[in-house]
């Protein structure tokens, strides 16, 4: 049963693959037909409206060809993606929350599925940090480009001087792995704990400890969820999220053996910002690896991440980046 529900997946993103295609063909069939109609009857009214659908079809077009460079092993996976506030107190919690609805924003336009698997609220106000479930067709692929240091400039809200702050976020990006990949963990590396959740679930969440965290005792790694509302469903959750960790964190040190791996010292650091959001004293986004920039912040902060994303795979495929 579980092999053929993995074929009757593939098949499903296969044939949307192919869908997109055809769909393609025919509008660039239909675009020249226009054409043609236009060129024998001389009618130059229906310019405009060529022109129009020719810019729509070029967008459709590159989305297309972009898809083309996600050819990593997991590319084609969900995405888990964690974001944490960074120094700065009040202010960089505040600036977790704006990434949070980013993200959640960005996966709507793509028409992925956001799921909330776990949270920490700030003292005062935003989150310190929150982990999301982004699902879908390429939700890893596209994700990934995301991972980093991420920076904040702005007059902060908080600051009754009206002072410019800087803050900063880190966001880690990894595959969901599926059932079948096998990623031996030895129990006894493990400590489990449970705790309330805190979020939606009315009474039942308050008296009973739903929430999950796993501790990997070797390497510091910690995961957790309060999603679910068993905890048996958050345990679940959480070592599908520690076994995406830990892969990937052997595969970067290109290890056979969990147990060989160096640990925390090795996870995504911090570092200096992949990219920066400028608030003050002027309006602009830049990605500091492509140099890709834009000036409209707010449509960047309500999701419109492509531009930043199709830099970065376009550059990495022609092996600007590492």
């Amino acid at each position: 049963m579980e092999e053929s529900q993995k074929v009757l997946k593939e098949i499903k993103q296969l044939k949307s693959v192919v869908a997109r295609y055809d769909s393609l063909h025919g509008n660039w069939e239909d675009l020249l037909t226009m054409i043609e109609l236009a060129n024998e009857e001389n009618d130059e009214s229906m310019v405009d409206e060529i022109l129009e659908d020719f810019k729509a079809f070029q967008k459709r077009l590159d989305e297309v060809m972009l898809e083309t460079l996600l050819s990593g092993p997991y590319d084609a996976n969900n995405a888990i993606v964690t974001i944490h506030a960074g120094a700065g107190g009040t202010e960089a919690m505040d600036w977790c929350s704006m990434l949070y609805r980013m993200y959640q924003m960005w996966g709507a336009k793509k028409g992925f599925d956001v799921e909330t698997i776990d949270f920490l609220d700030g003292e005062e106000a935003g989150l310190k940090s929150v982990t999301i479930l982004i699902s879908g067709f390429n939700a890893y692929g596209y994700a990934k480009c995301e991972k980093g240091v991420h920076r904040l400039v702005r007059i902060s809200p908080f600051d009754a001087s009206g002072r410019r702050h800087t803050s900063f976020a880190s966001v880690e990006v990894m595959p969901e792995i599926s059932e079948d990949i096998d990623v031996e963990i030895n129990p006894d590396d493990l400590r489990v704990d449970t705790y309330r959740s805190s979020g939606a679930g009315g009474q039942k969440v308050n008296k009973t400890s739903s929430a999950v965290r796993i501790t990997h005792i070797p390497t510091g790694i910690v995961v957790a969820c309060q999603n679910e509302r068993s905890q048996h469903q958050n345990r679940e959750m959480a070592m599908k999220m520690l076994k995406s960790k830990l892969l990937e964190i052997a595969e970067q040190q290109h290890k056979d053996k969990i147990e060989d791996i160096k640990g925390v010292q090795m996870e995504i650091a911090w570092g200096s910002q992949i990219r920066s959001y400028v608030f003050h004293p002027y309006s602009m986004v830049k990605d500091h690896r492509t140099q890709y920039e834009t000036g409209n912040i707010q449509a960047v902060m309500d999701g419109d991440l492509d531009g930043f994303i199709d830099a970065y795979l376009k550059a990495k495929s022609r092996g600007e980046l590492n």
